[in-house]
Protein backbone atom coordinates (compact mmCIF):
# COMPACT_ATOMS: atom_id res chain seq x y z
CA UNK A 1 0.00 0.00 0.00
CA UNK A 2 1.37 3.33 -1.02
CA UNK A 3 1.86 5.84 2.07
CA UNK A 4 0.40 8.65 -0.52
CA UNK A 5 -2.97 7.22 -1.24
CA UNK A 6 -5.54 9.20 0.41
CA UNK A 7 -7.06 6.29 2.60
CA UNK A 8 -11.28 6.68 4.44
CA UNK A 9 -12.54 4.49 6.08
CA UNK A 10 -16.45 4.86 7.33
CA UNK A 11 -17.73 2.25 9.94
CA UNK A 12 -21.90 2.05 9.36
CA UNK A 13 -23.94 0.02 11.70
CA UNK A 14 -26.50 -1.49 8.99
CA UNK A 15 -26.68 -1.70 4.98
CA UNK A 16 -27.89 1.15 3.73
CA UNK A 17 -26.26 4.05 6.26
CA UNK A 18 -23.70 4.38 3.99
CA UNK A 19 -26.01 5.62 1.16
CA UNK A 20 -28.25 7.72 3.30
CA UNK A 21 -25.86 9.86 5.20
CA UNK A 22 -22.70 9.43 3.09
CA UNK A 23 -22.96 8.44 -0.12
CA UNK A 24 -22.24 11.64 -1.59
CA UNK A 25 -18.80 12.12 0.14
CA UNK A 26 -18.22 7.90 -1.03
CA UNK A 27 -18.59 8.61 -4.25
CA UNK A 28 -16.82 12.20 -4.85
CA UNK A 29 -13.85 10.69 -2.65
CA UNK A 30 -14.09 7.68 -4.60
CA UNK A 31 -14.07 9.68 -8.20
CA UNK A 32 -10.71 11.49 -6.95
CA UNK A 33 -8.77 8.11 -6.20
CA UNK A 34 -9.15 8.17 -2.51
CA UNK A 35 -9.19 4.71 -1.45
CA UNK A 36 -12.94 4.66 0.29
CA UNK A 37 -13.70 1.23 2.46
CA UNK A 38 -17.17 0.84 4.30
CA UNK A 39 -16.83 -1.29 7.16
CA UNK A 40 -20.75 -2.30 8.20
CA UNK A 41 -21.20 -4.08 11.50
CA UNK A 42 -24.00 -5.98 11.11
CA UNK A 43 -26.47 -7.48 7.78
CA UNK A 44 -29.63 -5.01 9.12
CA UNK A 45 -31.18 -8.35 9.83
CA UNK A 46 -33.77 -6.43 11.71
CA UNK A 47 -35.00 -4.15 9.74
CA UNK A 48 -38.39 -3.48 7.81
CA UNK A 49 -39.26 -4.40 4.25
CA UNK A 50 -41.14 -1.98 2.07
CA UNK A 51 -44.11 -3.58 0.24
CA UNK A 52 -44.93 -7.48 -0.53
CA UNK A 53 -41.95 -8.19 -2.35
CA UNK A 54 -40.05 -8.82 -0.14
CA UNK A 55 -41.89 -9.70 3.11
CA UNK A 56 -40.95 -13.49 3.39
CA UNK A 57 -37.22 -12.32 4.57
CA UNK A 58 -37.75 -10.23 7.16
CA UNK A 59 -36.92 -11.99 11.09
CA UNK A 60 -40.37 -13.30 12.00
CA UNK A 61 -40.76 -15.24 8.61
CA UNK A 62 -37.56 -16.63 6.86
CA UNK A 63 -34.94 -14.51 8.74
CA UNK A 64 -33.07 -14.04 5.52
CA UNK A 65 -33.32 -10.49 5.28
CA UNK A 66 -29.53 -10.25 6.36
CA UNK A 67 -27.95 -12.08 3.35
CA UNK A 68 -30.30 -10.12 1.29
CA UNK A 69 -28.97 -6.71 2.20
CA UNK A 70 -25.39 -8.05 1.50
CA UNK A 71 -25.93 -7.78 -1.89
CA UNK A 72 -27.80 -4.26 -1.59
CA UNK A 73 -24.98 -3.02 0.12
CA UNK A 74 -22.61 -4.92 -2.55
CA UNK A 75 -24.41 -3.02 -5.05
CA UNK A 76 -24.10 0.70 -3.52
CA UNK A 77 -20.48 0.59 -2.76
CA UNK A 78 -19.92 -0.74 -6.15
CA UNK A 79 -21.87 2.27 -7.52
CA UNK A 80 -19.99 4.43 -5.27
CA UNK A 81 -17.28 3.26 -6.46
CA UNK A 82 -15.85 2.31 -2.76
CA UNK A 83 -13.90 -0.77 -2.14
CA UNK A 84 -15.82 -4.26 -1.89
CA UNK A 85 -17.68 -4.10 1.41
CA UNK A 86 -16.58 -5.44 4.37
CA UNK A 87 -18.27 -6.76 8.29
CA UNK A 88 -16.59 -6.18 11.04
CA UNK A 89 -15.83 -9.63 12.45
CA UNK A 90 -16.67 -11.55 9.11
CA UNK A 91 -20.35 -11.12 7.56
CA UNK A 92 -23.01 -12.31 10.21
CA UNK A 93 -20.90 -12.14 13.02
CA UNK A 94 -22.49 -9.34 14.88
CA UNK A 95 -26.84 -9.28 14.28
CA UNK A 96 -29.01 -5.81 13.84
CA UNK A 97 -30.03 -5.46 17.45
CA UNK A 98 -33.30 -3.76 16.90
CA UNK A 99 -34.44 -1.13 19.27
CA UNK A 100 -34.72 -0.85 22.76
CA UNK A 101 -36.59 -3.41 24.79
CA UNK A 102 -37.26 -4.85 21.42
CA UNK A 103 -36.33 -8.98 21.96
CA UNK A 104 -33.58 -8.76 19.30
CA UNK A 105 -31.76 -6.28 21.57
CA UNK A 106 -31.88 -9.73 23.73
CA UNK A 107 -30.22 -12.02 21.33
CA UNK A 108 -26.88 -12.81 22.36
CA UNK A 109 -25.56 -12.20 18.76
CA UNK A 110 -27.03 -8.77 18.75
CA UNK A 111 -24.39 -5.75 18.11
CA UNK A 112 -25.38 -4.45 21.25
CA UNK A 113 -24.64 -7.63 23.26
CA UNK A 114 -20.73 -7.80 21.74
CA UNK A 115 -17.94 -8.31 24.00
CA UNK A 116 -16.47 -4.59 23.65
CA UNK A 117 -13.04 -5.88 23.67
CA UNK A 118 -13.44 -8.57 20.43
CA UNK A 119 -15.05 -5.91 18.84
CA UNK A 120 -12.55 -2.83 19.43
CA UNK A 121 -10.04 -4.98 18.60
CA UNK A 122 -11.66 -6.17 15.44
CA UNK A 123 -11.92 -2.69 14.25
CA UNK A 124 -8.74 -1.27 15.38
CA UNK A 125 -7.08 -4.55 13.37
CA UNK A 126 -8.67 -3.02 10.34
CA UNK A 127 -7.53 0.45 11.03
CA UNK A 128 -3.81 -1.13 11.29
CA UNK A 129 -4.58 -2.76 8.05
CA UNK A 130 -5.95 -0.13 5.79
CA UNK A 131 -4.26 3.04 7.99
CA UNK A 132 -6.78 5.37 6.88
CA UNK A 133 -5.83 9.40 7.65
CA UNK A 134 -9.71 9.93 7.72
CA UNK A 135 -12.15 7.59 10.06
CA UNK A 136 -15.80 8.48 10.16
CA UNK A 137 -19.06 7.18 12.09
CA UNK A 138 -21.50 8.07 14.03
CA UNK A 139 -22.36 10.90 16.68
CA UNK A 140 -22.71 10.02 20.15
CA UNK A 141 -26.71 10.02 19.83
CA UNK A 142 -26.03 7.81 16.53
CA UNK A 143 -28.12 9.83 14.35
CA UNK A 144 -31.49 9.35 15.51
CA UNK A 145 -31.21 6.78 18.47
CA UNK A 146 -30.22 3.56 17.03
CA UNK A 147 -28.41 1.42 19.67
CA UNK A 148 -26.29 0.04 17.12
CA UNK A 149 -25.47 3.16 15.72
CA UNK A 150 -24.26 4.17 19.29
CA UNK A 151 -22.54 1.18 19.89
CA UNK A 152 -20.39 1.92 16.47
CA UNK A 153 -19.56 5.35 17.72
CA UNK A 154 -18.51 3.78 21.34
CA UNK A 155 -16.49 0.83 19.71
CA UNK A 156 -15.05 3.12 16.80
CA UNK A 157 -14.03 5.73 19.21
CA UNK A 158 -11.93 3.62 21.71
CA UNK A 159 -10.69 1.29 18.48
CA UNK A 160 -8.83 4.82 16.73
CA UNK A 161 -7.26 5.00 19.96
CA UNK A 162 -6.23 1.68 20.18
CA UNK A 163 -4.91 1.37 16.72
CA UNK A 164 -2.36 4.46 17.37
CA UNK A 165 -1.14 2.87 20.93
CA UNK A 166 2.28 1.32 20.65
CA UNK A 167 1.45 -0.43 24.00
CA UNK A 168 -1.41 -2.27 22.77
CA UNK A 169 -0.81 -5.94 21.82
CA UNK A 170 -2.46 -6.73 18.15
CA UNK A 171 -1.20 -7.18 14.66
CA UNK A 172 0.28 -4.65 12.52
CA UNK A 173 1.67 -1.58 13.22
CA UNK A 174 0.25 0.60 15.20
CA UNK A 175 -1.68 3.73 12.91
CA UNK A 176 -2.73 6.88 14.35
CA UNK A 177 -5.66 8.85 12.56
CA UNK A 178 -5.49 12.12 11.14
CA UNK A 179 -8.94 13.01 11.82
CA UNK A 180 -11.78 11.15 13.44
CA UNK A 181 -15.43 12.70 12.23
CA UNK A 182 -19.19 12.34 13.18
CA UNK A 183 -21.35 12.26 10.27
CA UNK A 184 -24.17 14.05 11.38
CA UNK A 185 -27.34 16.76 9.55
CA UNK A 186 -26.86 19.99 10.11
CA UNK A 187 -30.36 21.39 10.93
CA UNK A 188 -30.58 24.63 8.29
CA UNK A 189 -30.05 22.62 5.33
CA UNK A 190 -32.28 19.42 6.64
CA UNK A 191 -35.13 22.52 7.05
CA UNK A 192 -33.96 24.10 3.88
CA UNK A 193 -34.40 20.47 2.28
CA UNK A 194 -38.26 19.98 3.43
CA UNK A 195 -39.39 23.95 3.00
CA UNK A 196 -38.08 22.68 -0.93
CA UNK A 197 -40.49 19.32 -1.06
CA UNK A 198 -42.58 19.38 -4.07
CA UNK A 199 -44.72 16.34 -4.93
CA UNK A 200 -44.60 13.15 -3.14
CA UNK A 201 -46.98 9.62 -3.20
CA UNK A 202 -50.17 10.11 -1.82
CA UNK A 203 -48.84 7.67 0.95
CA UNK A 204 -46.22 9.47 2.37
CA UNK A 205 -45.86 12.17 4.57
CA UNK A 206 -44.05 15.25 6.19
CA UNK A 207 -41.91 15.16 9.12
CA UNK A 208 -43.60 16.51 12.44
CA UNK A 209 -41.20 19.02 14.17
CA UNK A 210 -37.96 17.40 15.48
CA UNK A 211 -38.61 13.63 14.10
CA UNK A 212 -35.84 14.06 12.00
CA UNK A 213 -32.48 14.33 13.66
CA UNK A 214 -30.01 17.34 13.37
CA UNK A 215 -27.80 18.96 14.95
CA UNK A 216 -27.39 22.70 15.75
CA UNK A 217 -25.51 24.85 13.09
CA UNK A 218 -22.67 25.72 14.91
CA UNK A 219 -21.09 22.45 15.98
CA UNK A 220 -21.09 21.72 12.23
CA UNK A 221 -17.11 21.72 11.55
CA UNK A 222 -16.83 20.76 8.16
CA UNK A 223 -19.44 20.57 4.75
CA UNK A 224 -19.31 18.44 1.98
CA UNK A 225 -20.53 19.84 -1.30
CA UNK A 226 -21.46 16.00 -3.48
CA UNK A 227 -23.71 18.10 -5.77
CA UNK A 228 -21.69 16.66 -8.46
CA UNK A 229 -21.91 13.26 -7.43
CA UNK A 230 -25.89 13.48 -6.69
CA UNK A 231 -26.67 10.99 -9.44
CA UNK A 232 -24.36 8.63 -8.24
CA UNK A 233 -25.65 9.06 -4.51
CA UNK A 234 -29.35 8.43 -5.80
CA UNK A 235 -28.76 5.30 -7.15
CA UNK A 236 -26.62 3.85 -4.05
CA UNK A 237 -30.27 4.91 -2.44
CA UNK A 238 -31.97 2.24 -5.11
CA UNK A 239 -29.95 -0.47 -4.72
CA UNK A 240 -31.45 -0.59 -0.89
CA UNK A 241 -35.02 -1.18 -2.34
CA UNK A 242 -35.91 -3.29 0.67
CA UNK A 243 -35.18 -0.36 2.70
CA UNK A 244 -36.49 2.85 0.94
CA UNK A 245 -38.03 4.62 -2.02
CA UNK A 246 -36.85 7.42 -4.22
CA UNK A 247 -39.92 10.13 -4.68
CA UNK A 248 -40.61 10.12 -8.42
CA UNK A 249 -39.34 13.41 -8.17
CA UNK A 250 -35.83 12.02 -7.78
CA UNK A 251 -34.71 14.43 -4.99
CA UNK A 252 -36.58 12.76 -1.84
CA UNK A 253 -36.97 9.49 -0.50
CA UNK A 254 -38.90 7.59 2.45
CA UNK A 255 -38.23 4.48 4.00
CA UNK A 256 -40.72 2.05 5.58
CA UNK A 257 -42.33 4.60 7.67
CA UNK A 258 -43.57 6.55 4.81
CA UNK A 259 -41.84 10.14 6.20
CA UNK A 260 -40.14 12.17 2.94
CA UNK A 261 -36.69 13.30 3.50
CA UNK A 262 -34.93 15.49 0.86
CA UNK A 263 -31.89 13.96 -0.15
CA UNK A 264 -29.23 16.82 0.50
CA UNK A 265 -26.50 17.75 -1.62
CA UNK A 266 -24.07 19.03 0.85
CA UNK A 267 -23.12 16.48 3.93
CA UNK A 268 -22.49 17.73 7.05
CA UNK A 269 -19.78 16.59 9.73
CA UNK A 270 -18.11 17.37 12.94
CA UNK A 271 -13.96 16.41 13.39
CA UNK A 272 -13.71 15.03 16.42
CA UNK A 273 -10.12 13.94 16.80
CA UNK A 274 -7.65 16.16 14.75
CA UNK A 275 -7.05 19.23 13.44
CA UNK A 276 -9.16 21.73 11.46
CA UNK A 277 -7.97 22.26 7.82
CA UNK A 278 -8.23 25.25 5.89
CA UNK A 279 -12.09 26.73 6.03
CA UNK A 280 -14.01 28.89 4.10
CA UNK A 281 -16.10 32.22 5.09
CA UNK A 282 -18.10 30.13 7.46
CA UNK A 283 -15.46 29.26 9.38
CA UNK A 284 -15.89 25.03 7.84
CA UNK A 285 -13.25 22.93 6.08
CA UNK A 286 -15.08 21.47 2.50
CA UNK A 287 -12.60 18.98 2.20
CA UNK A 288 -11.96 15.85 5.01
CA UNK A 289 -8.26 15.70 3.74
CA UNK A 290 -7.48 19.28 4.54
CA UNK A 291 -4.42 19.49 6.57
CA UNK A 292 -3.57 15.89 6.57
CA UNK A 293 -0.02 14.74 5.61
CA UNK A 294 -0.19 12.16 2.60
Amino acid sequence: MSSATKRLLLVHAHPDDEAITTGGTIAKYAAEGVQVTVLTCTLGEEGEVIGDRWAGLVASESDQLGGFRIGELTASLETLGAEPARFLGGAGRYRDSGMVGTPSAANPKAFVNADTDDAVRAIADVIRELRPQVVITYDPEGGYGHPDHIQAYQLTTTAVAAAADPDWSAPGLPWRTSKLYWTVTEHRSLDDGLASIGEYPDSWRLPEPGELPSVDDSLVTTAIDVGAVMAVKIKALQAHATQLTIAPSGTEYALSNNVVQPILAVEHYVLVDGEVGLVDADGREGDLFSGVDV
